[in-house]
Order: C-alpha cells, then sequence, then structure tokens
C-alpha cells in the first residue's frame, strides 16, 4: 500500500516528519551531509546565543577605544562600528554552506533572553540563505521580582523583535512552565511567530561532592519524556493556527507515531541521533511507513491530530480527568 509521509511545517513541504534537532551533529557540514543521507527531513543547526554576539560587539568596540585615555584623537585611529562586521561570521557561513550541499531544508537557531539590536542577526540568518529560524528562547527567573507577566512579555517582545527581521518563518522553542500555557502559545501567535516546538529541555546543575563544585550535567532523552509534549501538542492542534513540531523523547516509531496522532506537524530527534546514530532515522521511517500501512492510513495528512483533544473520543483525557484515573489505576507490590 502507498503511504504518503508527507508533512507541512512552518509552510516547508518534508518528505516526512522525522527532523534532526539542534545538536552537535548538526554544527558541520561533513556531519549534515550524513544526516541528509541517513533521510532526514530538514536540520535545525546549533543555536547560536546572544552572548556569543555580544561578545564579538563589545570585542571590537574595546579594539577601537584603545589608547582613547592617552589622546582624544586615538578614536579615530579606527573605522567606526557600523563598517566592522561584528556578527558570527562562522555560523553565517556555515548556513550558506550547508544550503549549498543538502537539499533539506535548512533552520537556522538564535537563542537569546532579552529583546535588543542583537536580533538584528536574524535577518543575516536569512540573508545567508536559511530557510526559517528557530527562536530558542532560555530564560531562567530567577530573581525574586520577575513576575510571572514580566516573563511571559519577555517572551512576546522578543519574539516580535525577531519576526520583525524577516519574512521567513519563525518558530519559537518554548519552555513548558507557564502557567497558561495555552494563552501562551496564542499570544506568540500572535506575536508574529510561525510554529512552536515544544518543549525546549533546560539542562539542570548537578553538585560535585569531590570537588565542591557547581557543574552541568547532561543527560539524554527518554521515551518518558514525550508525553508532556504530547498532551500540549494534543491541546493545542487545531486551536491555533501554527505549526507544531515535538522535540524531547522520540526515541522508537511508536513514539514518533503517537506524537503525529496528537497533531504535531513533525517530530524533532537529538537525543536518539547522538545515542544511535543517524542511520536511526530510517529505522524511525519504516517503522512509521509500516504502521500506518497496516492500518490503511493513506498518508501523514490524514492520521495527523486525529487523536489531538478535538478529535480525540475522550478529551478530558487530556486534562484533570487522566490525573484522577492514573492514580486510582496505579497498584504497588507493597500497597
Amino acid at each position: 500500500m502507498t503511504v504518503d509521509l508527507r508533512t507541512r511545517y512552518l509552510g516547508l513541504e518534508l518528505k516526512h516528519p522525522v527532523v534532526a534537532s539542534a545538536s552537535p551533529l548538526t554544527g558541520s557540514v561533513d556531519s549534515l551531509k550524513r544526516l541528509q543521507d541517513a533521510g532526514v527531513a530538514a536540520v535545525v543547526l546549533p543555536s547560536l546565543f546572544e552572548e556569543q554576539i555580544e561578545h564579538d560587539e563589545m570585542a571590537t568596540h574595546n579594539l577601537m577605544m584603545y589608547g582613547a585615555e592617552l589622546s582624544p584623537e586615538a578614536q579615530g585611529f579606527f573605522p567606526e562600528m557600523p563598517q566592522y562586521s561584528t556578527g558570527p561570521e562562522k555560523y553565517l557561513q556555515l548556513i550558506t554552506d550547508a544550503k549549498k550541499a543538502l537539499s533539506v531544508p535548512v533552520i537556522a537557531s538564535l537563542n537569546g533572553y532579552t529583546p535588543g539590536g542583537w536580533t538584528g542577526i536574524a535577518r543575516q540568518f536569512q540573508d545567508a540563505g536559511a530557510d526559517a529560524i528557530e527562536l530558542n528562547v532560555y530564560f531562567l527567573a530567577a530573581s525574586i521580582d520577575d513576575t510571572s507577566a514580566d516573563v511571559e512579555n519577555r517572551y512576546v517582545d522578543l519574539v516580535e523583535s525577531v519576526t520583525r527581521q524577516v519574512s521567513v518563518p519563525v518558530a519559537v522553542k518554548v519552555a513548558p512552565y507557564f502557567s497558561a500555557m495555552a494563552n501562551m502559545a496564542a499570544r506568540l501567535r500572535n506575536a508574529g511567530a510561525s510554529g512552536l516546538v515544544l518543549f525546549n529541555r533546560f539542562m539542570q546543575p548537578d553538585i560535585l561532592l569531590e570537588e565542591l563544585e557547581v557543574a552541568p550535567h547532561l543527560v539524554l532523552s527518554t521515551s518518558d519524556e514525550l508525553r508532556l509534549a504530547l498532551r500540549w501538542i494534543a491541546i493545542l492542534r487545531g486551536r491555533i493556527d501554527a505549526s507544531l513540531a515535538a522535540t524531547g523523547g522520540a526515541h522508537t516509531p511508536d513514539d514518533v507515531l503517537k506524537l503525529l496522532l496528537a497533531g504535531a506537524d513533525c517530530v524533532m530527534l537529538a537525543s536518539s541521533l547522538l545515542s544511535k546514530g543517524p542511520r536511526h532515522v530510517d529505522t524511525l521511517v519504516r517503522g512509521v511507513h509500516a504502521w500506518m500501512a497496516e492500518r490503511e492510513y493513506t498518508s501523514v495528512e490524514q492520521m495527523k491530530g486525529s487523536l489531538s483533544q478535538q478529535s480525540c473520543p475522550d478529551p478530558d483525557a487530556f486534562e484533570r480527568a487522566n490525573y484522577m484515573k492514573a492514580l486510582k489505576s496505579y497498584t504497588s507490590e507493597f500497597a
């Protein structure tokens, strides 16, 4: 049976829903070629961080001011700031080279947490050839003076700041910690986002007991983690006019299928590719195709969202009723 695996994400047609998320595997042209040869439908480049851009600009500013304390004329030794290329040239070159080497869509990633002049780099991403931009928002509200409204407004202002710069679609990779996630999703869409990537997986610190130091601790995801994205994609599907991408926890064909049934337009992989290699893409795509053919689905578009909250027989399963049912049904050998 012929099954059409094509899907649309951010207005881009993908040959199937499996996409390589930002990771060390997407940081070089050679590795990107291997991912394409393995069958990925699109690639997201590693994030360029706001701090990296600001560091380059500050370094150039300091160079221009060198010697100014000795003589006012020293400030005229160097051209004015606008004549300098303080942007991330290596990253822009990666975008350009990737577009030349690949036939699949190339999505550039911008990681930041404050609105400001640095967001103009999004236009340079577009000019370098990026098919879309993923805005990876990483902001930890650690100050007791930060209110939930402050945090939400910062996200919205940041999205507006980036989307004003470009005509290519912008997806926003968000954290799952908003108290009103559905409302926040709608606000981000109204701010110009063409899609949402659910969810940003923050790296948590650890304490090294021998060294008495705080250190980063990276643990790859497992399939158990996909249910958070699954729930919110199912809730949002059909309620906001935006593409929905799932990331975090997809390791098997069953994982991909569940997310598509919930309403994901594509499924992004990082941990599973890092642990099993790029060829794992073929395993996932074949598994999805076989399952759909067995159940006589003709296309991903037909299947997508068929078990979203709006479409499933039991909409309450995605809300409080599911919580109560899970508690009542669990048994323990010690009970």
